[in-house]
């Protein structure tokens, strides 16, 4: 069940995306197009470092979810950070790259990578090198290699799920209950799709 500095989470991050990318026709659009460049330059930059994108993750932000006297909260660096990734995963394609729903969970993301048992080690690895991070700015440089990979690859994630758990990882006695989930994930039905004795749900 959400807490409700994540529901919110959930629906802002939603509705923003919603807002960039709800329809096909709307990614041709210019000034979607533009937001989704501004968005991408932000990426490895702390929340506020640039005035361009103020609104266009602050807008309509719930005041619950903003950092006092001009100091990021974890709720903004999450929002932020799975903002700037949705807009360079989006680059280059028509459709929405954002799909909501457990199978496009990091972790399961990640396991859509794995093509042969040979090149499954090094999949899990730079999973696991992102979420052995220390810091939002050293996950979000991770992240951006993976999002890219998942971009040459046509797979799709839950930005609002990541949104979340961007959230939660900043708690100390949190974040290594999300990595766990990362990699419960990874390895969630991973026989039974690999060996063809069954498929992943």
């Amino acid at each position: 069940m959400e807490t409700g500095t994540e529901a919110k989470i959930h629906k802002y991050v939603k509705a923003q995306i919603d807002l960039l990318a709800k329809e096909d026709r709307v990614l041709d659009q210019s000034s979607s197009k533009a937001q989704l460049a501004q968005l991408r330059r932000g990426i490895g930059k702390s929340p506020g470092e640039l005035p361009e994108l103020w609104g266009v993750f602050l807008k309509n932000m719930p005041e619950e979810l903003m950092g006092k006297d001009g100091k990021p909260s974890y709720a903004e660096w999450a929002v932020y950070t799975a903002l700037t990734l949705f807009a360079l995963h989006q680059q280059g394609h028509s459709v929405p790259m954002n799909e909501e729903g457990e199978e496009n969970r990091l972790g399961r993301a990640m396991r859509k990578l794995v093509r042969s048992t040979e090149d499954e080690e090094n999949i899990r690895r730079k999973l696991s090198i992102a979420a052995r991070s220390d810091d939002m700015a050293e996950l979000s440089y991770h992240l951006k290699t993976l999002v890219r990979l998942f971009g040459n690859h046509d797979i799709r994630l839950d930005y609002v799920e990541l949104a979340k758990d961007l959230y939660w990882f900043q708690f100390e006695n949190q974040a290594d209950q999300i990595r766990l989930k990362w990699g419960q994930d990874f390895y969630r039905f991973a026989e039974t799709k690999d060996n063809g004795r069954g498929r992943e749900r």
